[in-house]
């Protein structure tokens, strides 16, 4: 018979293309990998893999058994996520994946509000750029900037994040047309902010590039130039101000998302709850003077 778990280290293999990122991912050592492939290919009488000196390569049996793999591993995380929401204890550990600037700022700051009234619950925050697999696993629950669609994901539109123009008090002393500017790295290039700052440069230059809002939020405090931040992280700066500019920056939402199994926890649900108030604060989905203190409840043990 088959053994599961080497069937499983060829789908991590089949993934990341090599021995050593297969070995990383699954926290063994590469002779390992090789070991249970090698074993799976002696079980299945097929030649599963072509072994390059830096790389693998999948055969085409490989491949077609690779994409079964892959449909079982979806199979066994729907039973993991319906396990998990057929949970009764209140007691659970929850992993959320939510952009860094967003898991920083906005929800950090008020887990220690969260854990007060569930103290049962922790939370495991991931503060990334890349977009979580929930259906690898990978998050409970994520929080994005594009709306997902998966069509199996229940999602909520939780707040829409306003930008601004950033520089110091001395750079809003001269001529716009003296301004240099900050902006991401080449690799974003495409988010909408970016291409907005882009639309307004008119030959001037952006003087420095980084992959993060931090980066970027460091270098205008330090005079460097104007950059494009969230009205979140920049207004309550003092060393930054709100440069005049038109048009005014794009705004983005802010999206939740699960899985409808997970959705019936009641540990997923109150950090649901959680996090739609604590993104709502900082990015309301109205106008921000339009906001009462009533939209901002998570104080209930479980919505």
């Amino acid at each position: 018979m088959l053994d599961w778990q080497d069937l499983h280290y060829f789908s991590v293999l089949a993934q990341s293309g090599s021995l050593s990122a297969a070995a990383r991912a699954l926290g063994v050592d590469h002779a390992t990998i090789g070991r249970r492939v090698s074993a799976l290919e002696k079980a299945l009488a097929v030649r599963l893999v072509e072994r390059l000196p830096r790389r693998v390569a999948l055969t085409g049996e490989g491949r077609a058994i690779a994409a079964m793999v892959e449909t079982m591993s979806g199979t066994v995380h729907a039973i993991e996520r319906c396990a998990r929401g057929l949970a009764a204890s209140p007691a659970a550990t929850v992993r959320v994946s939510a952009p860094p600037a967003v898991a920083a700022r906005l929800i950090a700051p008020q887990v220690i509000d969260f854990h007060r009234i569930h103290p049962g619950t922790t939370l495991i925050l991931s503060g990334t750029s890349h977009r979580a697999a929930l259906d690898r696993g990978e998050a409970d629950i994520a929080v994005r900037l594009t709306r997902p669609d998966d069509p199996d994901l229940v999602i909520r539109r939780i707040g829409l994040m306003r930008f601004a123009l950033y520089g110091t008090p001395e750079l809003a002393t001269r001529p716009p047309a003296e301004w240099t500017f900050i902006g991401y790295d080449p690799a974003l290039d495409h988010v909408p902010q970016q291409a907005w700052l882009r639309s307004l440069l008119a030959g001037r230059p952006i003087v420095f590039q980084a992959s993060d809002l931090f980066g970027q939020q460091e270098a205008a405090r330090a005079g460097l130039g104007a950059a494009v931040l969230p009205r979140f992280i920049a207004d309550d700066d003092a060393a930054l101000v709100r440069l005049p500019i038109e048009p005014m920056p794009p705004m983005r939402e802010i999206w939740l998302a699960t899985y409808p199994d997970l959705k019936r926890s009641l540990p997923i649900r109150a950090t649901m709850a959680f996090l739609m108030a604590a993104v709502g604060r900082g990015c309301p989905v109205t106008a921000p003077e339009a906001q009462t203190a009533s939209s901002q409840n998570f104080s209930a043990p479980y919505p």
